[in-house]
Formats: C-alpha cells, structure tokens, sequence
C-alpha cells in the first residue's frame, strides 16, 4: 500500500456522519504511513425508495477493498446495517467490525457472524485488521516494553 495506490474503504452508515463514523476517520488519518480512499458517501442521501437507498448503498460499496461496519448502528438502523454486511459478504469484501464505543455492551450475534474480524476501538487494532482484511499483509508489530533495573 502506497500513497499513490491507497486502500479503498467503504464504512457503514446511514446517511449520517456519527461519532462513531468521524471517530474511524480519526483513528485512520493518525496512522503513519497509512493510505486510503474512503467510497463511502453518507452526506449525499439519494432521493426515492427503500430500494433507490439500497442501490446507493452498493454502487458504494462495490469499488471497496473492505468494509469497516460500526456496530453502533444496529441499535438505531438494524436493517441498513444488515443489508450492507449481506451486500459485502455476496461480494467477497471482507468486514472489519468494531465494537461498541466506550461500552461493554455485547455485539449482536446476527452481526458478528457477518464479519471476518473483530476490532476494538484502537488505532493500531483498526488498521492491522483492515491491512489483514483488505491486502493479506501482515503487519507483524511488537510492542517495546522497557524494564528499569535499579
């Protein structure tokens, strides 16, 4: 992955720019030397029916490497978010799914059997499991701790 041939994301959302939503942009711009193109486009909601919304939802998706699904929507959008997890499964994306936000409220298992990885809400963890999911690499990172003898 390079600058000039990032990774192409897609996140799930409901036509809205949550916390959570705001929060994974965060978490992948402070990465180093991490590239990506997000496909998702939640401020542009199509006008029409439930199938013109849905149809939407897979032109965003289709260009995508992965998909990084916020469990957080199933509370408030269970269908939306259902539909785009079946949407990626039926086109061989691989699902990263993070898990609640600051609770330790357990992740539906109706959702949980649709991802392939499960992230909590860290930098590193977010972006090791898109790298494993979307590319196959292996970032291989250590954590350094450091011991004072005195």
């Amino acid at each position: 992955m390079s600058q000039s041939d990032p990774l192409r994301l897609f996140v799930t959302h409901a036509w809205e720019s949550s916390d959570d939503y705001l929060r994974v942009f965060e978490y992948l711009e402070s990465a180093r030397n991490f590239f990506y193109k997000n496909t998702s486009t939640p401020e542009q909601r199509p006008s029409g029916d439930r199938e013109a919304l849905r149809e939407d939802l897979r032109r965003q998706i289709a260009p995508a490497e992965a998909v990084i699904a916020l469990s957080s929507l199933y509370d408030t959008h269970q269908d939306l978010l259902t539909f785009q997890l079946l949407f990626a499964q039926a086109s061989h994306k691989p699902v990263v799914l993070m898990k609640p936000f600051g609770a330790r409220g357990e992740v539906p298992k109706s959702i949980l059997d649709l991802a392939n990885e499960v992230a909590e809400w860290d930098e590193r963890a977010l972006v090791d499991a898109v790298r494993r999911q979307a590319r196959h690499e292996d970032t291989q990172r250590f954590d350094t701790i450091e011991f004072k003898l005195d």
